[in-house]
């Protein structure tokens, strides 16, 4: 059986970023448009416009947190406190699990050494993002 992880990791080795290869592959179980979703994580990839600061496979972990946890009551929103808390326990996670959540540091740029690949980065977002929507 296929999993979510790998089709993420199909994905980013078809081009899409990290961020839209995390994004993408969860967006029918959200009831996300896809194509919508792909050109909203578009500038996230490469650690947020290839600066290499925060991951993007955790950005677009970020975004599923939104789409899953926003009431999307847009004339009193009332779940940012909450998903907030979610992303910031998803980051903890990620961190935990890597040493850090920046593009830089996991990918080793400048001679330090590599702590985490795109790919092991997409399936650790998946896995989070399963763990936390789980519940």
């Amino acid at each position: 059986m296929e999993t979510k992880s790998h089709k993420a990791v199909e994905r980013h080795k078809k081009g899409y970023n990290c961020a839209q290869a995390v994004v993408c592959t969860y967006c029918e179980k959200l009831g996300v448009d896809e194509k919508t979703a792909f050109r909203t994580a578009e500038g996230f990839g490469g650690g947020m416009g290839q600066m290499k600061e925060t991951c993007g496979a955790l950005t677009g972990l970020f975004m599923l947190l939104g789409y899953k946890n926003s009431s999307a009551n847009m004339e009193k929103p009332d779940s940012k406190l909450q998903t907030y808390a979610l992303v910031k326990e998803a980051a903890q996670k990620f961190k935990d699990k890597n040493t850090s959540i920046k593009c830089a540091d996991l990918l080793g740029v400048n001679g330090a050494p590599k702590l985490r690949s795109c790919d092991g980065c997409i399936e650790d977002a998946c896995a989070i993002f399963e763990e936390i929507s789980e519940r």
